[in-house]
């Protein structure tokens, strides 16, 4: 099974250099998407992540709280907004099958429960050691991670849709996914089968120039992680994105992956 990929952005903020690479690009910003991947084939029309809230003031005042500069607050624009991005696609929310998800954080999961079709691919791992029951603290607050509306709805009414992931995992014919970490305990690299060759969506890296510099990441947990996952993402992905670079748009051009 070959499937089409393409590329939308949900947002943009800007962080500073040094949070995308490690002690590299003090006193620079770096633009920020929260990219949202259509993916379709098979009958089936998949989500990859979901976007930031549609009320932006909760994770937007923790990020200018964080950061200390209004760039840092996520800007979007109606037409960005995850059901207006599948209506330019001719689809509405339930048309959508299948949502993945890399990681849980707001920007990815806020919109999960307006999928009420889609089945809800986690990281069981990330699933437990992210949310359900950390090994240690974590800079990011609970209702950041999942928004408590979207929390209601995965533990209540879309309980059954859940599906959590071994760390390596089938989703569907010609679809793949491996745990990955480096970012977050919930990081997974999820891998699509093209006619180009296989599409590799993670967030264990932010931007290109962290896989083709080997800089490693200014927010991450582990760096004997990301030279495991970076190398089998080299060695494995044939087209590579991560879900927050912009430099994705020019090297495909209208967001078609594949």
């Amino acid at each position: 099974m070959h499937y089409t990929v393409r590329v939308f952005n949900g947002g943009t903020f800007w962080v500073p250099g040094p949070e995308v690479y490690w002690l590299h690009g003090w006193g620079t910003r770096e633009e920020m998407n929260t990219l949202i991947f259509l993916v379709q084939g098979g009958g089936h029309n998949i989500l990859i992540n979901t976007g930031p809230p549609r009320d932006l003031s909760v994770i937007n005042q923790a990020w200018e709280g964080f950061f200390g500069y209004p760039e840092a607050a996520i800007a979007r624009t109606e037409d960005q907004l995850p059901e207006n991005i599948l209506k330019s696609q001719g689809l509405t929310p339930d048309d959508i099958s299948m949502v993945i998800v890399t990681p849980l954080q707001a920007y990815a999961t806020a919109n999960i429960h307006l999928f009420r079709n889609a089945e809800i691919c986690i990281s069981r791992k990330g699933w437990i050691e992210d949310f359900q029951a950390p090994y240690y603290h974590l800079h990011v607050p609970r209702h950041l991670r999942i928004p408590p509306e979207v929390n209601n709805y995965l533990q209540n009414e879309g309980w059954e849709k859940v599906r959590l992931l071994e760390d390596e995992a089938e989703i569907l014919p010609g679809i793949r996914s491996f745990w990955a970490g480096v970012h977050h305990r919930s990081s997974i690299a999820v891998c699509i089968e093209t006619h180009q060759g296989t599409a590799l969506v993670t967030d264990s890296f932010f931007k290109y120039g962290n896989l083709e510099q080997g800089h490693y990441l200014g927010v991450m947990e582990s760096m004997m992680e990301a030279d495991a996952t970076w190398r089998r993402i080299r060695k494995e992905g044939r087209i590579i994105a991560s879900i927050y670079d912009p430099e994705i748009f020019r090297r495909y051009p209208e967001g078609v992956l594949a």
